[in-house]
């Protein structure tokens, strides 16, 4: 599939954000120790769910929200509990880091990188829709970042 400019504009908006988050020049503010080992707790969580799912997407994986042409949709392993498991495991990494380091300037990225990832798959869904004809069926059975806790009654 071809990419458009929207495929550059996240990807960059992304990039430059991810950039930012290696700074720290806000003032820090106060947190109990245990919410800090918490944080770093869903940090690590966050970073092994997307080295796997990046592992599970093999050759499929592109930083943009476009497929590549010859990829196949993957259903299984982590995409099998959320249809975009790297921006879950980056989700919980960046909010669980920035707790972990009781940063503001961290958590502020962490909630705009949550914005960015909302959009950025709402444009990427609307690619996969065209590309696999199975696709709507697999956004009925899986959710968007999060698992499905409670199973639907059939």
């Amino acid at each position: 599939m071809i990419k458009t400019w929207k495929d550059y504009l996240f990807v960059s908006i992304q990039f430059l954000l991810f950039g930012l988050y290696a700074f720290d020049f806000l003032p820090s503010f106060d947190l109990p120790q245990s919410v800090k080992y918490i944080g770093l707790l869903f940090a690590i969580i966050g970073f092994i769910i997307s080295a796997l799912s990046v592992l599970q997407l093999n050759k499929n994986l592109t930083v943009f929200p476009t497929p590549k042409t010859d990829s196949e949709l993957i259903t299984f392993g982590m995409y099998k509990l959320s249809r975009h498991p790297i921006y879950t495991g980056l989700i919980l990494f960046t909010f669980g880091y920035a707790f972990y380091k009781v940063s503001f300037l961290k958590l502020v990225i962490a909630f705009v990188l949550l914005l960015l990832f909302y959009f950025k798959t709402k444009y990427e869904e609307q690619q996969l829709l065209q590309k696999f004809s199975d696709y709507k069926e697999y956004q009925k059975k899986v959710n968007l970042f999060f698992p499905k806790i409670i199973k639907p009654q059939e």
